[in-house]
């Protein structure tokens, strides 16, 4: 049932939250535990649809898995001969991350199964991932490209892939495939992606080699390795993404400052925090540990001044989910000049043309461009009603513009937020004031 999100302006935004647990991470952990030999502990999951998506069609593979308690997880690992041929279509929701990194286990396995998703995720394109696997000795059946996908696996030579596209789940995809090569895959990035796989394989025993060249980066692992479970209890670190919406709207709203605890401090995912103090954030970051693979510590974000900055290409990839609540935070004022995002017209919605929409229906000055947009903030927004078009980052955007706007605002379709963050409202109750 579709439902509303009101917004009444907030004067500042104050406090502390520890964040939920990231999912590009809890998609990974549990993919690779359920490969792995032994039991795999998972505590701090990501606690949105997509990663239980994830787990659903682990379970339907023959993976057995326990829920000890809210957001822990126990996958009994099968390995790649383990996995069953699951009796009904696997269905990964609203989650293109499940679809893509299934697709490239699901290469290597000497059965048919098919993945198909809901009406968004069966938009989305999925050639970018089909050519690779295809490449690579699987038989995989599409419609023109986009899901359902049929996939027949088994045998896989090795490949050395230059993806068209950044995308680092098409990276990890063909990785995953790799581990069942025989020989050493190699995937080549014009402009490195995310590389929460890469950190992941040594924890779970695996080897994987990434070089930095002239034209770009080269990740290759070898195949025929078996991962292994880890001893400890994984603890999935804070989601970035989802402390972007808070650091946003804090350097929106004069008198604003928070701060966000536990949260993943990964490299490839903090280019948001430099836009932000390119529009005159005032922000601080205070490591304070490494739980697998990744670093993680305190983020402390506070209003400073209203500046105008631009984001091009090759700062893209390493903010391409944050950039609904960068140009949120330009809307308050500063402004935001956005090219070479065309990747954003295939995420869960349009996500250009949608936010344009909804910008303008909450009295956002914005210009829309093939591949980007141009958010002016040369004044407030006035307030309004704006649709989320079924996209929980369009949710926590439209919020971000509503809370500085002059009149209260309306989010339809709101209930979209749960994908990732079913905890939004609270978490914005506790730090509006």
């Amino acid at each position: 049932m579709s439902r509303p999100l009101d917004i009444t302006p907030a004067r500042t935004l104050r406090g502390t939250l520890e964040i939920p647990g990231d999912k590009s991470i809890s998609h990974r952990y549990a993919l690779l535990g359920a490969l792995a030999e032994g039991t795999t502990s998972i505590t701090h999951l990501a606690p949105g649809a997509d990663v239980q998506s994830t787990l659903a069609c682990l379970q339907q593979l023959g993976v057995d898995i326990d829920y000890p308690s809210p957001l822990t997880v126990r996958l009994h690992g099968r390995g790649f001969a383990g996995l069953e041929t699951p009796s009904a279509t696997l269905d990964a929701g609203n989650s293109g991350t499940t679809m893509r990194l299934l697709a490239g286990i699901l290469a290597g396995c000497s059965f048919r199964a098919t993945i198909a998703g809901d009406e968004s995720l069966s938009r989305r394109p999925m050639k970018r991932v089909i050519e690779p696997l295809t490449a690579m000795g699987a038989r995989i059946d599409a419609r023109d490209g986009h899901p359902p996908l049929t996939i027949s696996g088994g045998s896989l030579k090795p490949i050395r892939w230059r993806s068209p596209v950044a995308s680092a789940q098409v990276k990890s995809a063909v990785l995953l495939a790799g581990l069942r090569a025989h020989g050493t895959t190699t995937v080549e990035e014009a402009m490195p992606t995310r590389d929460h796989t890469e950190r992941a394989f040594p924890v779970f025993g695996l080897a994987v080699t990434t070089e930095t060249v002239t034209s770009g980066t080269h990740v290759s692992v070898d195949g025929g390795q078996r991962p292994v479970a880890p001893r400890a209890t994984l603890i999935v670190p804070g989601d970035p993404s989802s402390a972007a919406v808070w650091a946003a709207a804090a350097a929106a709203r004069p008198g604003s400052s928070v701060e966000l605890r536990n949260v993943c401090l990964n490299p490839s995912r903090l280019g948001f925090l430099a836009a932000l103090e390119r529009m005159g954030a005032i922000v601080e970051i205070e490591p304070s540990d490494h739980i697998g693979g990744e670093p993680i510590g305190v983020i402390r974000v506070s209003h400073g001044r209203h500046a105008a900055t631009s984001i091009d290409a090759a700062e893209v990839p390493g903010l391409i989910d944050e950039l609904p609540v960068l140009a949120a935070r330009a809307a308050h004022g500063g402004g935001l000049d956005v090219t070479g995002a065309g990747e954003l017209r295939v995420k869960e919605s349009d996500r250009i043309s949608a936010l344009v929409s909804g910008f303008r229906q909450l009295g956002v000055d914005v210009d829309e461009r093939p591949d980007g947009f141009v958010v002016h903030g040369d004044r407030p927004p006035a307030g309004g009603t704006a649709d989320a078009a079924g996209d929980h980052r369009l949710v926590m955007a439209f919020t971000v513009v509503g809370l500085g706007a002059a009149g209260p605002s309306r989010v339809t379709g709101a209930e979209v937020v749960g994908v990732s963050y079913p905890g939004f409202e609270r978490d914005l109750a506790r730090l509006v004031s």
